[in-house]
């Protein structure tokens, strides 16, 4: 009995001294939080290869599965040996990877070509068209006479900024001293994103062939440090968030690929100008969800007004029905329901994500928002049973008070 009550007391003991501290560790990190950050910051720097690799492994794990499992049943018949036909099967899945990953950088840097000539050949004609576009005010506003000067005047600052922004952009001669600085920290860090890329590609390698044993070995600590049942729920909790997040990005990025392939056919049917950069812009911002076609079509709609004002409508209506195609028909056959979000909590995903992390927190907001709604979401259903409330959420709509001896809905 007194052995209980000392376990008890030493349980106690170490639990409290946890507690302090975790508080005092709280404290000092938020009293040196620039410290933090720094450290933070180097670590990133440190690991970047890692997380390069990581990220890249992840990508590719669908595409790696798939082969795997192809090449392991074509293999069947021929070699018996368990083991080699899975290191077949292993090099074949990573070849095919490592083969895709090289065609899209071969494709990325092929596509930049005409990006360039594009960005290029808008810089150089921007006042030709200027003066085009004011041409086409002045006809459209001729029987407006207070309202053309109104609207020239707005129009003239903003292609004055734009112009003043491009010559800052593009005027490096006057400093030479900064412009070498500049070439060179360029230089150093194009090299350092390369080596980190490179060596990302070896950790890309590692991790999709020792998958399964780093999901083994995880699985194995988990269980050795909780109860049965607390295990088998965290491992169903890692099954739901990854199967959220893989579902979602990756669903995310073959849409907008498709996207963007649909918008260059489309404006190349309609001869639109500049329709490889415009593709690129819309099939890149479509990867944001519910703010990525207005961010990708306005400046591209802005390129097309100073070309042709008259095509920037068609190009607004095509956009329009490609993004209506999208959202109905492509988008739903793709993602499928993954999240689980209705549209109100999928835009404050997006604007609470994006204002703390930026452009990347708009694209991973709608998957944490997801996994974090849906464990909030069982944790008040199991409080609510242990009540011996109800869990149905319309039951609650109408309600005044519950019955608190015999727990019934007054409403």
């Amino acid at each position: 009995m007194n052995e209980h009550k000392f376990r008890d007391y030493i349980y106690w003991g170490v639990t409290a001294v946890l507690v302090i501290v975790t508080c005092i560790a709280t404290a000092l990190i938020f009293i040196r939080w620039k410290t933090v950050c720094l450290a933070l910051k180097n670590l990133n720097r440190i690991l970047a290869p890692i997380i390069y690799g990581a990220i890249l492994a992840y990508l590719l794990a669908p595409v790696y599965n798939r082969v795997y499992r192809w090449t392991d049943r074509l293999l069947t018949p021929y070699l018996k040996r368990g083991r080699k036909k899975h290191g077949a099967a292993r090099g074949m899945a990573t070849l095919v990877c490592i083969a895709f990953l090289g065609a899209l950088v071969f494709g990325v840097v092929k596509l930049s070509q005409p990006l360039i000539e594009s960005i290029m050949g808008i810089v150089n004609s921007i006042p030709a068209n200027a003066a085009k576009v004011s041409l086409w005010i002045e006809t459209l506003f001729a029987d407006a006479p207070n309202i053309e000067p109104v609207v020239l005047s707005i129009y003239n600052q903003g292609v004055e900024k734009l112009v003043s922004w491009v010559q800052t952009t593009t005027d490096i001669l006057p400093n030479i001293e900064k412009v070498i600085t500049g070439i060179f920290n360029s230089i150093m860090g194009i090299v350092n994103l390369v080596k980190n890329v490179l060596i990302g590609i070896i950790v890309m390698v590692y991790l999709l062939n020792m998958k399964e044993t780093l999901a083994a070995q995880g699985k194995k600590i988990i269980y050795s440090l909780f109860s049965l049942p607390v295990a088998n729920e965290v491992v169903e909790k890692w099954r739901f968030i990854h199967g959220v997040f893989g579902g979602f990005i990756i669903g995310k990025i073959w849409d907008s690929v498709i996207i963007g392939i649909l918008t260059f056919v489309w404006l190349s049917v309609l001869k639109m100008p500049y329709t490889v950069l415009i593709s690129v812009i819309v099939g890149v911002t479509n990867v944001i969800p519910f703010f990525g076609p207005f961010i990708g079509a306005v400046p591209s709609a802005i390129l097309v007004l100073l070309v042709d004002p008259k095509k920037c409508l068609w190009f607004l209506l095509s956009i329009l029905a490609i993004q209506q195609l999208d959202g109905n028909i492509i988008g739903p056959k793709i993602l499928g329901n993954s999240t689980g979000l209705s549209s109100f909590w999928v835009l404050f995903s997006i604007l609470l994500f994006g204002g703390l992390m930026g452009p990347v927190g708009m694209i991973i907001g709608v998957p944490i928002f997801a996994v974090l709604y849906r464990l909030t979401a069982e944790w008040v259903n199991r409080q609510l049973k242990k009540r011996e409330l109800s869990t149905v959420t319309d039951d609650y709509g109408d309600l005044k008070h519950i019955d608190e001896e015999k727990k019934t809905f007054v409403r």
